[in-house]
């Protein structure tokens, strides 16, 4: 790791680096409860866990001790993280951490319990979590992230009792710096990925190391001037969704099927003799797996259809900064697709400022209906129909 250690990996945020080296370096500058927020691919849960490293690392963070490495891999036995797999973060889930974080460090300095997407905790699983900031125990830190302070993702009664960190979307120049120096990228990819995916890294090197994912971003970015007929919009819906099922299945069969293997070994499914009561008694452990893949699926496929809304705004959001800024003679700010902007100009001479706006509402009330368990296939065909270029 550079001279910087652990917080290398913190793309494009100065002021936050320098106030979590502070509160490392300064136990009065330590709180017990952080919160982490900013846009998705700002780095909330990287930054949260380079703080984790650095505050079990007897040289605040150097990156290279036993500590650092293991807290970075996920391994170290003080820190306990929670990464929501499914579509919500449970009560049991949080009790179980909870009863951990009561507990003296065994080896580390601290007790950590980092819990990413905080947001997607049920209202239980929040008031459990609430308890413990309550009354927290002298050597346990919690790290929360969340997209923003909003009441929708995290209570205000949690928030009163954190000490917030906002982070922004890093600078793309920092981004497309880190492909190269990091992942070896081609430079004039890197600096096209990094554009493409708007300063999100995880996207942006997602991009830059996978043709596939920039065929997929091309398939949607195509999709706005396509749409002169109804069949097109119906044809361009069944592509969207029968597009992230696909990655969904993909994703999913790569995960489930080693997971069902190990539970049924360890139940000893398939065994004669003394293993048989055994198996037997792991048919709801079973079906308790089958439930969260399940639940894992529909985020995994909600997940990738989200992806092909939020471009599918920036591009009409482009489209609407290029009509905006003719109609007023001036000079175009940055685009979101830069490398798409002569169809931004299209959309922006077929349906102006305010056809835009209406349509980039379209796309939002689309994701809304999504978070609210409307169909996908509905949703989205309700969505091409209304995004339908005029005549």
């Amino acid at each position: 790791m550079s001279g910087e250690g652990v917080w290398a990996q913190v793309i494009g945020q100065p002021a936050v680096v320098a106030e979590l080296r502070a509160a490392v370096a300064d136990p009065t500058a330590m709180t017990h409860a952080w919160l982490f927020t900013g846009p998705p691919g700002s780095g909330r849960s990287v930054a949260a866990r380079a703080f984790a490293a650095a505050l079990q690392c007897a040289e605040g963070g150097d990156g290279t001790c036993h500590d650092c490495r293991t807290v970075l891999a996920g391994t170290h036995a003080d820190v306990q993280t929670v990464v929501p797999e499914g579509l919500s973060i449970g009560v049991a889930e949080v009790r179980e951490l909870v009863r951990i974080a009561g507990r003296a460090p065994s080896q580390g300095r601290w007790q950590v319990v980092l819990v990413e997407d905080a947001d997607r905790m049920t209202e239980q699983a929040s008031n459990t979590v609430l308890k413990m900031l309550e009354e927290p125990p002298a050597r346990t830190v919690f790290l929360l992230c969340a997209p923003s302070l909003h009441p929708d993702d995290v209570p205000v009664t949690i928030r009163s009792r954190c000490r917030v960190v906002g982070l922004r979307t890093p600078p793309v120049d920092a981004v497309a710096e880190v492909l190269v120096r990091r992942d070896g990228i081609d430079p004039a990819l890197a600096a096209w990925s990094a554009a493409a995916a708007g300063g999100h890294v995880g996207r942006a090197r997602h991009l830059a190391r996978d043709e596939e994912a920039r065929l997929a971003r091309k398939a949607v970015l195509d999709i706005p001037l396509s749409l002169v007929s109804l069949a097109a919009c119906l044809n361009a819906a069944d592509d969207l969704v029968g597009a992230a099922k696909e990655e969904s299945d993909r994703a999913s069969a790569a995960l489930d099927g080693a997971e069902t293997e190990a539970v049924k070994q360890s139940l000893g499914i398939g065994a004669r003799g003394p293993g048989v009561a055994a198996a037997s008694r792991g048919a709801g452990q079973l079906k308790e797996l089958e439930k969260r893949q399940k639940s894992r699926a529909t985020r995994l496929g909600r997940d990738s259809l989200d992806r092909a809304l939020v471009d599918l705004a920036a591009l009409y959001r482009d489209a609407l900064v290029l009509a905006a800024t003719r109609e007023a003679g001036e000079e175009a700010p940055s685009l979101a697709h830069p490398d798409r902007r002569a169809d931004a100009e299209n959309l922006a001479a077929r349906i102006g400022a305010e056809g835009a706006l209406r349509r980039i509402d379209a796309v939002l009330a689309c994701r809304t209906a999504l978070e609210q368990n409307v169909k996908p296939q509905i949703a989205v065909e309700a969505l091409t129909v209304a995004l339908r270029l005029p005549a």
